[in-house]
């Protein structure tokens, strides 16, 4: 039930981001993409399970920004690769993502002022994950992917609460 309202929320989204032109009709500032980038972010999320950060890291450009919705980045390719390397082999046991939830859509138009145009990939999974310390967490995630015109992702944003990571690792 959850998944459905989820994806109905989409579709109403998407066909509710049309502007109204002078003369009354509508231009479309967002369609759906290619299903090949759902294609995409499964095969990442695939890798990073399996802790390949190597192969993870290959669908994203030099100049990559990784961004948690705290407000937190991580700028460029070599940054997002010694946090996430060091994160995945060094912090956490085991993680499996399930119940995930893939929309590809091409924005057209800038809606916001932060917002970029071109193809996103938005994302919606509950993580299972096992740390170093014995300690286990289960937590919905949403993640956005915004890909360059070589398909490579050069944005991530990372939404979730953070507030069960840092207690079960007992770090302030």
């Amino acid at each position: 039930m959850k998944r459905i309202f989820i994806l109905a929320t989409c579709i109403v989204s998407l066909v509710a981001c049309s502007d109204q032109k002078k003369d009354g009709s509508k231009t479309e500032t967002s369609e759906f993409a290619d299903a090949k980038y759902a294609d995409i972010g499964k095969e990442m999320s695939e890798q990073f399970v399996k802790g390949n950060t190597d192969r993870w890291l290959e669908f994203y450009s030099d100049n990559a920004i990784f961004r948690w919705s705290s407000g937190d980045s991580l700028a460029g390719k070599e940054a997002i690769s010694k946090y996430w390397k060091d994160r995945r082999l060094n912090v956490v046991d085991s993680v499996e993502f399930t119940d995930q939830i893939w929309l590809p859509i091409k924005v057209k138009t800038a809606q916001t002022t932060h917002d970029a145009p071109g193809v996103w990939l938005l994302n919606w999974y509950t993580v299972h994950v096992k740390y170093k310390n014995g300690k286990k967490l289960t937590y919905g995630v949403h993640i956005d992917h915004h890909f360059d015109t070589n398909d490579k992702v050069d944005q991530s944003i990372l939404y979730f609460d953070r507030a069960p990571i840092v207690e079960a690792l007992g770090k302030k």
